[in-house]
């Protein structure tokens, strides 16, 4: 059987240059850093096309020497035809990232060139920045999540950490910062082709493009000791424990027998899918409660009213709605659900906000409708990229995140998900895909017309994923947490009913709804722990993302005790 947890870690070797070194994982130069302190998280060569697909690389030939890493590549997919070179020289105090690359053929990208990722250690710190006119702002890395760039027009970027000071030059073009942990990204990202300017762009045949990035470091302050990595302390958080949610299958008839794996079901539906009442009626016969989410079809608005009208006699929870384009519930959509509510006479709790991301729900914040009863979003780990070290680097963002739409809901409950390890469909195209014309779920509906499925949905490793997610976004203000589908390719039971591992992590999460929650912070982002005390019991959830087993002390309302997770697994402690 194919390990897909670890199948989908990037090929990684690594290489040091005097001071330096750098995890090479695949195309990608991974945690660089000068005598064992993390200066960047990453430096990479991206390219991407007109609807910010990423064309992959293929690496040809690795050559190196104890100063000079050179990788000779080309592109595939996508439409792009591409060949270079990403060059490192590494001297001293000095480490520079050098990228020549040509396109073939003439083609379309919204961005080609060097991106940059920080690490989200840097929250808050001190940040100088050199513009392309040789003037300079001092400024910081965002602590909040920041909606939208924290830096343009950049030259060059200083700060310290760790116990360095760190100076990067920018060459080729100018570049300006986004905050990647709004996709729940372990990252600030600099990259080059400010987005102010228009995309795509052409590259014609034999253009080249070339860029630079210097690196430079000092002797700065040392840096603080770090939390003892094998020490969780869980406190009551004033809060009961989410409500544990499950999507609805996407996939193709016939749907398999199996036991609920939650209360609750999340089903979406396009209002413009021919087969939207065949979507509905699959989760109406599930007989349990709903929590309906609804993309409008502005091309039809009476599908609104027809369809909300069936919900009548259902189990409805709660009913949400959002624009196709922006994917958010702004005034407009939110007066058009209240009022097909309204005229189906129907009383039901509304929630709007984001389908896609947070980042959409941060950035958004202006659009959004007034007076929902309910803040809603999605969390998509895989989508800037398809790593494993990027799922498990995720959950501590997912904290961040969670944290950041209590305060945007102000005091509303917020409803996280669904939680899906790809995107459900492609919020940034350019294009909208074309529905199929099936009025029925022969072929499925909605994710599953999409690059939705990944191997490691069969991941054992999933179920203590699950279980660190759980952890992260269970925080107060949060009502309820929604995780992949029921069943099928992205399911937490496949076509044929047998349940994945990740089910039982599913199902042991959803015991715990309702309980008094008692939760805390990871030490280091790959061990987390969660509990909830109900009818005098206080289990609790400890999962461990580390490659290895460790020996946890975790102290519980004040107790303390232990607990041996196994490397990639979770466990449960009763106190």
């Amino acid at each position: 059987m194919t390990d897909a947890w670890h199948a989908s870690h990037s090929p990684s070797r690594f290489w040091r240059g005097g001071h330096w070194a750098l995890e090479l994982r695949d195309d990608e130069l991974a945690d660089l850093s000068y005598d064992g302190r993390t200066v960047l998280r990453s430096i990479r060569a991206v390219v991407r096309d007109r609807d910010w697909n990423t064309a992959g690389w293929v690496v040809e030939q690795v050559a190196e020497s104890d100063s000079i890493l050179e990788l000779v590549l080309h592109t595939a997919g996508y439409g792009a035809e591409l060949r270079g070179t990403v060059r490192v020289d590494a001297t001293d105090d000095l480490l520079v990232v050098s990228f020549d690359a040509v396109s073939t053929t003439a083609f379309e990208t919204n961005r080609t060139g060097l991106v940059v990722l920080h690490p989200p250690q840097l929250a808050g710190a001190a940040l100088t920045i050199a513009h392309s006119d040789g003037s300079v702002e001092e400024s910081s890395f965002p602590q909040a999540i920041s909606p939208h760039q924290p830096a343009f027009d950049i030259a060059g970027l200083a700060w310290a950490h760790d116990g360095l000071d760190v100076d990067v030059r920018f060459m080729g073009d100018v570049f300006e910062m986004e905050d990647q942990r709004n996709w729940t990204d372990a990252s600030y990202k600099t990259y080059s082709r400010p987005l102010s300017l228009p995309f795509p762009y052409p590259l014609a045949p034999g253009e080249h493009v070339r860029q630079s990035i210097a690196v430079r470091v000092s002797p700065g302050v040392d840096a603080a000791p770090a939390p003892d990595p094998d020490r969780l302390v869980l406190s009551d958080a004033g809060t009961a424990f989410p409500a544990l949610v499950v999507g609805a299958s996407s996939a193709p008839d016939p749907a398999p027998a199996f036991e609920p794996l939650a209360e609750t079901l999340l089903l979406e539906v396009d209002l413009a899918a021919p087969n939207r009442h065949a979507a509905l009626g699959r989760g109406a016969a599930s007989g349990r409660p709903l929590d309906v989410r609804l993309v409008v079809d502005p091309a039809a608005p009476e599908t609104l009213d027809g369809f909300v009208a069936l919900l009548a006699d259902l189990p409805v929870v709660r009913l949400g709605a959002f624009d196709p384009v922006t994917h958010v519930t702004d005034e407009p959509i939110a007066a058009a659900l209240r009022a097909a509510v309204a005229r189906a006479g129907l009383d039901l709790p509304l929630v709007g906000g984001a389908r896609s991301h947070f980042t959409e729900l941060n950035r958004e914040q202006h659009r959004l409708a007034d007076e929902l009863d309910g803040i809603v979003f999605s969390v998509t780990p895989l989508f800037h990229s398809l790593t494993t070290e990027q799922l498990v680097e995720s959950v501590a963002m997912q904290r961040l995140v969670a944290e950041q739409a209590v305060a945007i809901a102000g005091g509303v409950p917020v409803h996280v998900g669904p939680v899906t390890l790809r995107p459900r469909f492609n919020d940034v195209a350019t294009v909208r895909p074309p529905l199929p014309p099936d009025t029925d779920l022969a072929r499925g509906y909605g994710p599953h017309h999409a690059d939705a499925d990944d191997a490691r949905q069969d991941a054992v490793q999933l179920a203590a994923w699950t279980v660190a997610s759980a952890a992260a976004l269970a925080v107060p203000g949060v009502a309820s947490i929604a995780y992949f589908e029921e069943s099928g390719p992205r399911g937490a039971v496949d076509s044929s009913g047998a349940e994945r591992p990740v089910a039982g992590a599913l199902r042991a999460l959803s015991r715990l709804a309702g309980g008094r929650l008692v939760s805390g912070q990871s030490p280091d982002g790959r061990v987390w722990a969660v509990g909830a005390e109900s009818s005098g019991e206080l289990p609790v959830l400890v999962a461990n993302l580390d490659t290895t087993a460790r020996e946890l002390t975790l102290v519980v309302d004040g107790a303390e005790l232990t607990a041996s997770v196994p490397a990639e697994g979770w466990t449960t402690v009763n106190t």
